[in-house]
């Protein structure tokens, strides 16, 4: 679920089936939150994981809104920007060849280059982090700030 931005699911007690939660006597949550049905057409009976019964465990109420149907049709998806990175991941050889640098000394912002050509940050403070001058973005997960800084919660791949 992680390419439609899912959350993990609170699964309510009465639907748990993991068995590492009876074997803990209830003391482990279990895995049964990442386990839920993914949600792939808004509209269809359980969001078109399945159309005859009910599955196994239950899909949370706000998930149909999070369906790859939808992510397929809107280019500011998360979909769509895994999409985006697997499709470039493909072209840039940095990543696979060359060794990783660490750049940043900034806590709590990560950013290391592959080669001379490649720099990749995420941004996990609260506030917006400086990027390398002379860099053009390739490829983001939400716009950059009006001075060109990296917003919380923010992950972007440039090329020197």
């Amino acid at each position: 679920g992680e390419e439609l931005g899912l959350p993990e699911a609170d699964v309510p007690l009465d639907r748990i089936q993991d068995p590492m939660y009876f074997r803990s006597q209830g003391r482990a949550p279990g895995r049964d939150g990442c386990r839920t049905p993914l949600p792939w057409a808004t509209g269809e009976p359980f969001a078109g994981f399945g159309s005859t019964e009910e599955p196994w465990l239950p899909l949370p109420a706000d998930w149909p809104a999070r369906a790859a149907d939808l992510q397929a049709q809107d280019p500011h998806s998360m979909l769509a920007l895994y999409r985006e990175a697997l499709r470039q991941r493909r072209s840039l050889t940095a990543l696979h060849t060359e060794p990783l640098r660490w750049l940043s000394e900034e806590p709590g912002v990560l950013m290391f280059a592959r080669g001379e050509g490649l720099v990749c940050a995420v941004n996990l403070t609260a506030n917006p982090a400086r990027l390398p001058a002379h860099t053009e973005v390739l490829l983001t997960s939400g716009p950059l700030d009006a001075e060109d800084r990296l917003p919380r919660d923010t992950a972007v791949w440039l090329a020197r």
